[in-house]
């Protein structure tokens, strides 16, 4: 399958972003779905899962990406050069939107979702280029098991033992004593510096899947074998769970095989009605969304300022939104996820611009 494009996995990716934007967006904060919220420390909802899928698929695109064309060291150094590029343009542009619209650099949070993307999209952009898929898998279990001692084994400087409480913690004292800039937590940040370690291999599981997928194997041998995969992952990150529970703030080893598992399960299924099946027609949606993903969500973010923060008559569009909705009986919950999925919609037209004339916007 080395010339195959998965449109699966462009789909995956668009259905991704537009899960992240029905979560970030909802009509109000004080109103929404359990579902639609991450877990306060252990355990894992829907929306945890999101944030993990788009990394895994990072991997995955890397490897599509690259085939073919890192036969000699010149092009792979060629390529990494473009890895270093991409990483720094998907940093930056995460701190222009923690700088936006304020601009107030004192306060800057230089952690951040699109900042880690890029952080972990060069360190793996370089594993990927420079070993091979048996030191990947070595480095992903090193990597692993060292952030799980490292977490329950090292004392927590000034606690004098290990823990896994919020804010209490070894990733939690890196982030106070070495992440400059505000951080989200106030001592600490999820998207810190330690926890970043865990992220690298969750990408790392998708270019192992993505090597895979353009090996020689039969396509139908492919997803039966990656979906087996997964669901050993699965397990075993539900049994990880018991010594090193499952938590997307510390981005646990357990969170990793879990999400990771997922992930490679869904993409399989997606393989399989998409590529082998043929069912397409219901993948339009991701596939538009999937086209210009960091563009799209870069768009959101900017222009959610007009649709959560200006006023106009003393309240903002969502905050109007919720006292019609909910003055004509309408559950608020029920109000703020219909707003949600508006703004999902409404994101939706410039995607739909971008695919129609293949304009894709690569940072």
């Amino acid at each position: 399958m080395e010339n195959q494009r998965f449109i699966s996995l462009d789909a995956f990716r668009g259905f991704t972003i537009a899960a992240m934007l029905l979560v970030n967006y909802p009509g109000s904060w004080d109103h929404v779905y359990a579902p639609l919220l991450h877990v306060p420390w252990n355990g894992i909802t829907p929306t945890d899962l999101i944030y993990p899928f788009f990394l895994f698929i990072v991997g995955v695109s890397m490897t599509l990406s690259f085939r073919n064309r890192q036969n000699t060291e010149a092009q792979s150094n060629a390529l990494l050069v473009k890895v270093v590029v991409r990483s720094l343009k998907i940093f930056g542009v995460g701190i222009f939107l923690n700088l936006f619209p304020a601009f107030d650099f004192e306060n800057l949070r230089i952690a951040g979702v699109l900042q880690r993307i890029g952080v972990v999209y060069l360190f793996c952009g370089v594993i990927y280029l420079y070993t091979n898929w048996k030191q990947q898998a070595y480095l992903s279990a090193a990597l692993l098991v060292g952030y799980w001692l490292l977490m329950t084994i090292v004392p927590v400087p000034g606690l004098g033992q290990s823990m896994l409480e919020p804010g209490q913690n070894l990733a939690a004292w890196v982030d106070s004593q070495f992440l400059p800039g505000k951080m989200w937590q106030g001592t600490w940040d999820p998207e810190g510096l330690l926890s970043t370690i865990p992220a690298f291999v969750t990408t790392l599981s998708g270019i192992l899947a993505g090597r895979y997928l353009i090996s020689r194997h039969n396509l139908s041998e492919q997803v039966n074998s990656l979906f087996v995969a997964g669901f050993v992952s699965v397990c075993a990150g539900a049994l990880w769970h018991y010594q090193f529970p499952i938590n997307k703030n510390l981005w646990t080893s357990s969170y990793v095989l879990f999400t990771s598992g997922l992930a490679t399960m869904m993409l399989a299924t997606m393989i399989f009605m998409t590529e082998i099946k043929g069912y397409r027609k219901w993948t339009s949606f991701g596939v538009i969304y999937g086209s210009n993903a960091i563009t799209v969500y870069v768009l959101a973010s900017v222009l959610s300022f007009f649709f959560y923060e200006m006023s106009l008559g003393g309240s903002s569009l969502n905050q109007h939104w919720l006292t019609i909705t909910t003055d004509m009986g309408m559950a608020s919950k029920l109000a703020s996820m219909i707003y949600a999925l508006g703004y999902v919609l409404l994101m939706f037209l410039p995607a739909y611009y971008l695919y129609k004339r293949r304009i894709f916007i690569r940072l």
